[in-house]
């Protein structure tokens, strides 16, 4: 797939937008110094282009009642196709798993989980447990976030 091409009025729109998707045009367009319509068009043809992928409100976990995030590495001894689409399509089910990553080196799969306490933590692990042989799930748990952003760095 082709990189897009970003001018500095696209890199600046999409900018707020990570930051506040629920402005208007027109806020977005005064901010960044275009008219309404070309503001307008810019942001639909990165939606058309899929530079913008969704449009999200972003939750507060701890508001929720999620106050433990844990890493998840798994190795597994199968590496099959078949395995992969099975262990994908059960963690896929477990709401609770927010991330899941396909990893190079000693790690097969990383996931990130939330969970409301270490005992609703350890009913996510033995449900994950359930869905493909694996060889090995080590936990670790967050101590404290110290970053977290769904902004993607746009340069200049």
């Amino acid at each position: 797939m082709q990189n897009f091409v970003l001018d500095a009025f696209d890199r600046k729109i999409l900018t707020i937008l990570q930051n506040d998707a629920t402005l208007s045009v027109s806020e977005i367009a005064e901010r960044v110094g275009l008219s309404q319509t070309p503001c307008w068009k810019r942001i639909k043809r990165l939606e058309q282009e899929g530079v913008i992928d969704r449009r999200v409100a972003i939750l507060n976990p701890e508001r929720l009642g999620l106050h433990v995030t844990v890493i998840v590495a798994v190795r597994t001894s199968h590496h099959s196709d078949e395995w992969l689409q099975t262990f994908a399509d059960g963690v896929s089910q477990i709401p609770e798993v927010v991330e899941f990553y396909r990893m190079s080196g000693d790690v097969d799969y990383l996931l990130k989980v939330v969970a409301r306490d270490i005992a609703d933590y350890d009913r996510i692990y033995r449900k994950l447990t359930k869905v493909a042989p694996l060889h090995d799930v080590s936990s670790s748990f967050a101590m404290q976030e110290i970053k977290s952003t769904t902004a993607l760095p746009l340069g200049s």
